[in-house]
């Protein structure tokens, strides 16, 4: 775990970015799992490094880009390939798209 933080420290200052932001996978229920505190952990470590971190629930995140893929008739393979990443972009969007509208829900 170490080293991820250290090569998000890296990207952060790379990158000037203001946050990071941390999908957090709740359950549907909206309660925390062992996925869930596993990534709060890591976020504690961030937090501990200085790094400002922003958590964003991403329950369905993966559900929907998978609807998206099968209605765009992409293959097994293609979808297996790229969800994680497109997931991760549904994420961000969602955070980005509730800072324009004032919303500061973060769970």
């Amino acid at each position: 775990m170490e080293q991820a933080v250290s090569e998000t420290r890296r990207l952060f200052a790379e990158r000037e970015a203001a946050a990071v932001l941390v999908g957090l996978p709740l359950s549907m229920d909206g309660t925390k799992g062992p996925a869930a505190l596993a990534v709060e952990e890591f976020g504690a470590r961030l937090q501990a490094a200085g790094l400002p971190v922003i958590y964003r629930d991403e329950r369905l995140s993966s559900a929907e880009v998978e609807r998206m893929l099968v209605s765009s008739d992409a293959s097994r393979a293609k979808r297996r390939a790229v969800t994680d990443k497109l997931a991760a972009q549904v994420v961000l969007q969602g955070y980005l798209d509730s800072q324009s509208a004032g919303d500061d829900y973060e769970p």
